[in-house]
């Protein structure tokens, strides 16, 4: 009898530790939250500082909103799952580095809501090409929680702890919010190393 409980407490504690090793990049972490801007508080942005430029600093894990030189609004981020270096190939978990813009959104985005960066520009294709890979697209910033699951309470806060993504720019659904309506199709995107 003692062996078979023993025999079955290492199952456990193996399989608990098989899916913490594959899951613990989803386990939540508590990012400093910052106050979530009014409706009003959106539209005089809008109107007096609109946001000229998106910057993305990879290694900081932020992303600032910028109306010419002033930063407007800084958001929390993960990124691909092998976020160092360019993006160069459809699949390698990389972020891409430099100049894009967001060229269009989704408002029924699998994760929650997504902006479109225009990600692969002709160079990245270029580069693709010449090694007989596929460079991606679909490089969008958007939500961190898919919109099956926005009614579980406090889905609109959750950032996992790890970047996750396949190459993206994930931001809390209440972050997304903002962004979504503080940021105009065709504006520019910075994503710094």
């Amino acid at each position: 009898m003692k062996l078979g409980l023993f025999v079955a407490t290492i199952i456990i504690v193996i399989l608990s530790g098989f899916t913490f090793y594959k899951y613990e990049k989803f386990i939540p972490t508590f990012v400093s939250k910052h106050q979530a801007l009014s409706a009003q508080e959106i539209e005089s942005l809008n109107k007096n500082k609109p946001v000229t430029t998106i910057e993305v600093f990879k290694d900081q894990r932020l992303l600032q909103l910028k109306h010419q030189q002033e930063v407007i609004r800084s958001y929390p981020i993960r990124l691909g799952f092998d976020p160092i270096g360019h993006k160069q190939f459809e699949g390698d978990g990389k972020t891409p580095e430099g100049t894009y813009t967001i060229d269009w959104r989704n408002s029924e985005s699998a994760f929650y809501k997504s902006l479109h960066i225009s990600y692969p520009n002709a160079n990245d294709a270029a580069y693709a090409k010449q090694h007989n890979q596929s460079a991606g697209g679909d490089v969008m910033i958007h939500g961190t929680v898919p919109k099956r699951a926005t009614s579980f309470p406090s889905s609109a806060s959750y950032m996992p702890r790890k970047d996750w993504t396949l190459g993206c720019i994930a931001v809390t659904n209440s972050d997304m919010d903002e962004i979504w309506q503080l940021v105009k199709n065709n504006t520019p995107i910075i994503i710094h190393p």
